[in-house]
């Protein structure tokens, strides 16, 4: 009865593993295909995008070096078991099925050693980097090879230590393993086990470990000689970064001496000289302590003059690497605040100054244009001309929200056939202001409404953007949604080059299992033209097509001449490994101490298409991309010029430049290790009572200091450390050739200008301003407080504040009051032309012409030559316009008063 039983127990035994088989081959299988058809969809897309050839040599570059070090992965363990079981006495050949399981996991073991240690990019970017450049003045190495060699050095390094010390694990673990299997045979006889009798440190002294030893310390040697190039980047305090007068006259003299001690020790361990080996943890002591003692003992007593030239290094290096000096100017600011100006003169900067908020002009629009199922991204601010004049817009793109389509968002055909796009944008001027205190639109509605010449938006829909999802289909047989139009919705159908073609079964299939979402092959919405959108988020399709530049937070709008919409989003190339540069932290990038706007994107809202155009060809990093992907970029002179007058100068970049320079502008090391002379960026508060928070960088068109033209700018003002005045601004200019240059107005010391803090609080201690402020908080509304504006204007400031008030049910921002400030002049006002003229002592008109509203005091005169049918019409507006407010509806309340204003303007 034995062997039956026997022969069932084999027989379980092999339908187990059976079954295990096929689960392993089906799973090979199904992941197989998943990775095919994810390939096949990926193939598609890079065709659409017209790179192939980059998609293909980013392949290329991201195989190749894995596969190069798993290959001298495997090589080496290979040799390192092999080598073990000859010395248990035994070889691979008498078990072949451990030598195909062994072989596996060596393999294995091998390619996750590859992915764990191999930094592919580093490794293109070593061979695809340019040299040259300035050189540090310690090692006379030029910037590319921080940026380049000693990343690669590095890694490589990494990569060898990680094989050694593996490698030496699985000649002794294996060795030892297979030793006590000879020598026991059959465990269950064991009755006893001595750890002696197995003989587990018998292969410490085999030839096989000591030469890995020997290799490991001749690695860790190669390791202490790249280390003294990290030494450039160590931190001393907050005074300096880099090597110091103890790194370079104690500490590197050790370093070498370290290093030879290890070559020392790797000698002695492979001769089998242990005692001479342990010089090297000697030597270890030595580096890690003298430098300490000596810098503690005579340096830190005469710190500032002995390290002096170390810190010039310092702040040269840092302002570098920021580009600081580059394209920079200083001027001396000799700020009068109670000098007499023209304000006639200076009619062009001032009918740009900006009134409208960010923050506000986005709630008012989204009250004033509320159409369903769109959302508003966040408010971009550029310039254009109108009319033959250079004036200052805000922009929000009305970009689809799935989210306000309810229950309807859970039927598939919705989101991937029916609503699949934005519509349009918001467009208005940033100082023009409505009788009722809202923003003066001039482009709006759906279908879109221009108000103004020279504008036209011929491609109002946003198939890709900021608010997007995926995929989508167009060009089915399903129309698709493009904005509400009464009782009726307004239809569309795709006729540009966007998405690839989805129709053939095959693609369909690929797509399916990609996505898992077997609903795409099963539809029969797609006909022979259909196709498929994917990577639809502007700075989403701009890491699949570049992922190794850091792209813009913000993406912003461009209304082309030709009526299309466009995406432009900066690039940055960012390193970490610039010598002695101050290290800071950049939102949304990280870490780093080098950087270049060097790049900048332009994404088609309607068909995708994108162009990287090259800002900064001078960029080392760029090079090396451009050298490794030469058809991914375009020099900037290929920009469309209608794009191009677009271009600015971005506020990251500007901002952690601004955040460097408070610091850095001191070029004397005294004053710069003193911090004698620091500074901060400016505070503000936009809401009564908050606590003050940093002044952002802000984009407003202005006149430079010996400029007679007005001209678009990002500014940001400064102040003393723990002070509140103001000591210096920072403007960047945006237009043509001068994009770029930056210009620093610095104040004299002695002269107290006004920060906007102060000014702030001279609008809190105004009786009148306080009383007003303090009744709107008790009402059921908020007041709102404007970013202040800092405007330079000849030899003095001019201070704007816009306060705005809302309700605190439904958020629709109001312009209720505008404070200027010039000099020991405050002023308040209802409208921003009343402050202006209350400032100046005259009559000073802007472009605006909008009439009052009919309520006002001054309405008597504004409806005196109105038919009486129209006067009773705009009461029963105004009644209702009423009726609506005490109801919290806001967005139906401004269209009242927008009858009435059309009406009186009848």
């Amino acid at each position: 009865m034995a062997e039956p039983i026997r022969h069932r127990q084999i027989s379980g035994r092999s339908k187990r593993g059976g079954c295990l088989t096929v689960f392993i081959v089906l799973a090979a299988l199904f992941l197989a295909i998943r990775l095919f058809t994810s390939f096949a969809i990926d193939y598609q897309w890079w065709k659409e995008m017209g790179q192939l050839n980059t998609w293909f040599s980013m392949l290329a570059y991201s195989i190749v070096p894995t596969v190069a070090t798993t290959l001298i992965g495997f090589v080496a363990f290979w040799i390192a078991h092999a080598r073990a079981l000859k010395h248990a006495g035994t070889g691979l050949g008498r078990y072949p099925l451990y030598a195909k399981l062994s072989t596996l996991a060596v393999f294995l073991l091998s390619l996750m050693v590859s992915l764990a240690t191999t930094d592919t990019w580093t490794v293109v970017r070593y061979f695809g980097g340019t040299r040259g450049g300035a050189q540090d003045p310690v090692f006379s190495n030029p910037l590319t090879f921080y940026l380049f060699e000693v990343p690669f050095y590095s890694d490589l390094l990494g990569f060898v230590l990680t094989i050694v010390v593996i490698a030496a694990l699985i000649y002794w673990l294996a060795g030892r393993a297979w030793e006590i299997r000879l020598r026991v045979p059959d465990w269950s006889q064991v009755q006893q086990i001595s750890l002696s009798d197995l003989g587990l440190s018998a292969g410490l002294e085999s030839k096989f470990l000591r030469g890995m030893g020997a290799v490991f310390l001749v690695s860790l040697a190669v390791r202490f000689f790249l280390g003294r190039y990290s030494m450039l980047l160590d931190e001393h305090g907050s005074f300096m970064v880099g090597i110091d007068y103890v790194d370079q006259y104690i500490a590197l003299p050790l370093q070498w001496a370290l290093i030879a001690s290890t070559l020392v020790a790797a000698a002695a361990l492979l001769f089998g000289k242990w005692r001479i080996a342990l010089l090297l943890p000697l030597a270890f002591l030595v580096r890690n302590v003298v430098p300490a003692i000596v810098g503690a003992t005579y340096v830190r007593p005469n710190e500032i003059s002995i390290e002096r030239s170390f810190i010039e290094r310092h702040i040269e290096a840092t302002r570098s690497a920021y580009r600081i000096d580059d394209r920079t100017r200083e001027v001396e600011f000799p700020a009068k605040p109670e000098q007499q100006i023209d304000f006639t003169q200076h009619k062009p900067l001032l009918d740009n100054v900006r009134l409208w908020d960010t923050h506000a002009f986005h709630d008012a629009v989204i009250q004033l244009q509320p159409y369903r199922p769109y959302v508003y991204s966040a408010t971009d601010i550029d310039r254009y001309t109108i009319d033959g004049k250079l004036r200052q817009v805000m922009i929000s793109p009305r970009e689809l929200d799935l989210n306000q389509l309810g229950d309807a968002r859970g039927t598939w055909i919705n989101p991937h056939f029916i609503y699949t796009h934005g519509y349009g944008i918001v467009m208005a001027e940033a100082n023009q202001v409505s009788p009722n205190g809202l923003p003066v639109l001039f482009v709006k509605d759906a279908p879109p409404e221009i108000a103004v010449p020279g504008l036209k938006l011929t491609r109002p829909e946003l198939y890709y953007g900021e608010n997007v999802h995926e995929p989508v289909f167009v060009r089915s047989a399903q129309p698709e949604f493009n904005y509400p139009a009464g009782d009726h919705n307004a239809e569309n159908r795709y006729d540009g080059k966007g998405g690839f073609p989805i129709s053939g079964f095959l693609l369909r299939l690929a797509a399916a299992v990609s996505r898992g979402d077997w609903n795409i092959l099963l539809t029969g919405y797609l006909t022979p033209e259909s196709r498929m959108m994917i990577h639809r988020n502007v700075r989403e399709r701009l890491s699949t097509l570049a992922n190794f530049v850091s792209w813009d937070a913000d993406p912003y709008l461009v209304l082309a001449d030709d009526g299309r919409l466009t995406w432009i989003v900066d690039g940055y190339m960012t390193s970490r490994v610039h010598p002695y540069s101050r290290a800071i932290d950049v939102e949304g990038i990280g870490t780093i101490n080098y950087i270049r706007n060097s790049v900048k994107a332009t994404v088609d809202a309607y068909d995708g298409t994108v162009h990287l155009y090259v800002f900064d060809a001078e960029d080392p990093l760029l090079q090396a991309y451009r050298n490794l992907f030469p058809s991914l970029f375009v020099p900037a002179s290929a920009m469309p010029a209608d794009l191009r007058k677009h271009a600015r100068y971005p506020e990251t970049i500007f901002a952690a430049q601004a955040d460097i320079y408070r610091l850095f502008h001191m070029k004397d090391p005294a004053t710069f290790y003193n911090k004698s002379d620091a500074w901060d960026t400016a505070k503000f508060t936009n809401e009564q009572g908050a606590k003050p928070g940093p002044v952002a960088p802000t984009y407003v068109v202005a006149t430079l200091p010996g400029e007679t033209q007005p001209e678009f700018l990002l500014m940001l003002p400064f102040t003393p450390r723990n002070r509140d005045n103001l000591i210096g601004l920072m403007m960047a200019r945006c237009d043509g050739e001068h994009l770029g240059e930056k210009v620093v107005l610095l104040l004299s010391k002695q002269e107290i200008i006004l920060g906007p803090m102060q000014v702030e609080a001279r609008i809190n201690q105004d009786q009148n301003i306080s009383k007003d402020l303090t009744l709107w908080n008790q009402q059921g509304s908020q007041v709102l407080r404007g970013q202040m504006l800092v405007l330079p204007i000849e030899h003095t400031f001019l201070y704007v504040e816009p306060i705005y008030i809302q309700a605190s049910q439904a958020k629709m921002p109001q312009l209720k009051k505008v404070a200027l400030a010039m000099g020991n002049n405050l002023v308040y006002a209802d409208r921003y032309e009343q402050a202006l003229a209350q400032l100046s002592g005259q009559n000073f008109p802007t472009a605006e012409a909008a009439p009052p509203p009919p309520q006002t005091a001054g309405a008597k005169s504004a409806t005196q030559a109105l038919p009486d049918s129209r006067i009773q019409e705009i009461r029963r507006h105004m009644q209702r316009y009423k009726e609506l407010v005490s109801q919290g509806k806001l967005a139906e309340a401004g269209r009242e008063l927008d009858a009435i204003q059309a009406l009186v303007e009848k």
